[in-house]
């Protein structure tokens, strides 16, 4: 069971969310949250696998809600989902930066938000590549945006800074294992530790990771 908080200043939105969710096996919603602090209060109070996040909510909005939450130690296993009506390249990315698992817009059909609330919880795959990687390539890999040091990738092995390359490029683990001619579990077992070693969340903030210590450079995508 896929537990979800709803964070949405719109009553109406949270109540489709809730109805779309209710009416699926594998999900339960366990709390709905008008603004971005009481998104956090309702994460903090439920531990829900995943908070469905807006950005522009009123007082604390989603992307201080979105780092407050990924931020804190017990929320560790809470996911974030930010959905929005402004697809704007600034907010995408800060999402991302600020620890958001994904991203997508309102209007997407509710099968491809189910899809992408079973990835997040799986977190397996990272959500929407050819957008997310393209965003992530254009704002993190300007010198000016770079936040993080090269010396952050220093206790990973050279094998374990090839695998986090193939990651941004948004590869899964199959087709790790296939382009390095390892198993599946042996790419598995790169991954998760790449993930320890750099305290990363999930394979979102990893691609984050490659291109903000300019282990990966832009490229046409």
């Amino acid at each position: 069971m896929i537990r979800v908080v709803l964070a949405d200043d719109q009553a109406l939105v949270r109540a489709g969310f809730r109805l779309l969710l209710d009416t699926e096996d594998g999900f339960e919603v366990v709390g709905e949250a008008g603004d971005g602090a009481q998104a956090v209060a309702r994460a903090r109070e439920c531990g829900p696998d995943i908070v469905v996040m807006d950005v522009r909510m009123p007082g604390t909005d989603g992307l201080e809600a979105t780092r407050l939450i990924s931020g804190d130690p017990e929320l560790r296993d809470t996911k974030v989902l930010v959905l929005t009506t402004f697809d704007v390249d600034e907010y995408v990315f800060e999402a991302l930066r600020g620890g958001a698992s994904g991203f997508l817009l309102k209007d997407v059909e509710p099968v491809e938000l189910l899809h992408a609330l079973r990835v997040i919880a799986a977190g397996d795959a990272l959500l929407a590549p050819s957008v997310t990687r393209k965003l992530i390539a254009e704002y993190a890999s300007r010198p000016e945006n770079r936040r993080v040091h090269p010396s952050a990738l220093r206790e990973l092995t050279d094998r374990e800074r090839e695998v986090l390359a193939l990651v941004a490029g948004g590869l899964s683990n199959d087709e790790i294992a296939e382009h390095l001619v390892i198993s599946p579990a042996t790419a598995r077992t790169h991954v998760s530790r790449i993930m320890t070693k750099t305290a990363a969340r999930d394979r979102a903030q990893l691609v984050v990771l490659a291109y903000e210590s300019g282990l990966v450079t832009a490229k046409r995508l």
